[in-house]
């Protein structure tokens, strides 16, 4: 694939960013892209090397050395077929997608993998610019209705497939605007979303109907309603009962949860009636992120936006290393320091702290965080155990904290209790990924995709799942089907 030598003479160029002076003063998308003779010099750089192992790193079952090929001839309308023959929005996942594949490529040995993130973002947008991207619009209609419960990229995804298959696919979705964390938990200068808008327009197109501002299992649409209506349903509203922090001085304000946070803002970004009344505001105030993984840098990179006077993000786990040991790690997802656009915009992180309580302003506010120092060492089986270290104890300023330390599993309150469906037992919606029951519930005609069924994941995977939910769904009312695993 690619040129034989490119590896060698072509030396690795991604994209770049803005400059942090500028971009903190917007909340747009800042990256500034590569042109197309960059991207498909970057292309040739894909080598033969027999074992693509960036297939192993792609959830969503990329093809990648076939389009960074195309890419390097210059065929970019046969790329965007092969991209979408395996992933129904590229343009999601070339911009939030953490690339999972780049490290599995074996270029990576030497830290200079294919700028696979890239050309795959390049290809998609290209696309959309030529006109190529068109509505698949079913030849035949099957007469049969599917709901699918979450417009997430997982309900999302297999929405798209269901109505190519010919079905009457009716999404519902509790929010008032369509995208699920897309919408309002990526923030907009990571995700503009005129790209939600635009998938949706070819998704109605091709007949799907979406229902905003719909909340099944509360009184304006029983649960029951889904099953009488329906003849299948489709579970793919994330999850979304974060990890709290039940310490002293939780109720104070000025804690809130990371999503809170996000969501409020990413409102009044776009443009949401009213959305200004409901703003958390990190003006002006000293931030604290408790939570040192993806939705805590967002919240760092809103609060610069917001003129935050300090932020700082702990992490109760130790450091990672600078660099990984490749002998140890590749082809694998590897355990290293990374440091996201937001962390690079400015903040102080800090590792092995926890937070012991948070303390009162003396007006009913929250005014500083109670902290000690932690370590982890292994017990005689070999598992990792937390011990405070004595006499360790600090505080940190906090005016305001985002708590993202991530999510348990879904609601169940609602929809899931109604329906009375098995749970695993981490709390998400049980289901099998393989064999003649994948992603069936223990509901007949009640299937589940993405978060709600796999626990909190990436974007590649919730595509993923919602692809493979929809061929499950499609045989179980067809008998036979023709979408792709």
């Amino acid at each position: 694939m690619g040129k034989p030598t490119g590896f060698k003479e072509i030396p690795r160029l991604d994209r770049s960013y803005t400059t942090v002076s500028d971009r903190v003063t917007h909340f747009k998308e800042f990256t500034i892209p590569l042109s197309d003779e960059q991207v498909s010099q970057q292309g040739a750089r894909c080598m033969d090397c027999g074992i693509p192992y960036c297939h192993q790193g792609c959830p969503v079952d990329n093809l990648i050395p076939d389009w960074n090929d195309l890419v390097y001839q210059s065929d970019w309308r046969s790329a965007i077929e092969v991209l979408h023959s395996t992933n129904n929005f590229p343009e999601f996942t070339g911009r939030i997608c953490p690339a999972p594949c780049e490290a599995s490529c074996t270029l990576n040995i030497d830290d200079a993998p294919v700028t696979i993130k890239t050309i795959e973002l390049s290809i998609v947008e290209k696309a959309w610019e030529e006109g190529w991207i068109q509505p698949q619009i079913a030849p035949h209609k099957t007469g049969k209705r599917v709901a699918v419960v979450g417009s997430g990229p997982s309900g999302l995804a297999a929405a798209q497939q269901l109505a190519r298959a010919g079905h009457s696919v009716e999404v519902y979705e509790k929010q008032d605007a369509i995208g699920g964390l897309l919408r309002y938990g990526i923030p907009d200068f990571k995700l503009d979303k005129r790209v939600i808008r635009r998938r949706m327009g070819q998704m109605k197109a091709e007949g799907v109907t979406f229902h905003r501002n719909t909340h099944v299992g509360d009184a304006s649409f029983p649960t029951q309603r889904l099953l009488d209506e329906h003849d299948a349903v489709v579970l793919a509203g994330g999850v979304e009962k974060p990890r709290d922090l039940p310490i002293p001085g939780r109720e104070l304000d000025g804690v809130h949860f990371a999503m809170d946070f996000l969501r409020a803002n990413s409102r009044v970004v776009q443009g949401f009636p009213g959305a200004e009344e409901g703003l958390i505001s990190a003006a002006g105030k000293h931030v604290v992120v408790i939570g040192g993984g993806d939705t805590g840098s967002d919240c760092i990179g809103t609060s610069n936006r917001h003129g935050a006077a300090s932020i700082t993000q702990i992490e109760i786990l130790d450091k990672p290393p600078e660099k990984e040991d490749k002998g140890l790690t590749w082809p694998d997802w590897p355990n290293k320091l990374r440091t996201s656009s937001s962390q690079e915009e400015g903040c102080e992180r800090m590792w092995n702290v926890t937070t012991k309580a948070f303390l009162d302003d003396g007006q009913g506010s929250l005014g500083a965080l109670q902290c000690m120092l932690v370590r982890w060492d292994k017990d005689a089986q070999g598992r990792w155990q937390m011990s405070e270290v004595e006499g360790s104890e600090f505080e940190i300023k906090a005016e305001l904290v985002a708590l993202a330390m991530g999510f348990v599993h879904p609601v169940h309150e609602g929809m899931l209790t109604d329906l009375g469906v098995a749970l695993d037992k981490r709390g998400n919606v049980q289901g099998t990924t393989e064999g003649p029951d994948a992603y069936k519930t223990s509901i007949d005609g009640v299937f589940s995709a993405g978060d709600m069924r796999r626990g909190q994941s990436l974007v590649v995977w919730a595509i993923r799942e919602g692809r493979q939910c929809a061929r499950a769904v499609d045989e179980y009312l067809m008998g036979v089907t023709g979408l792709p695993r």
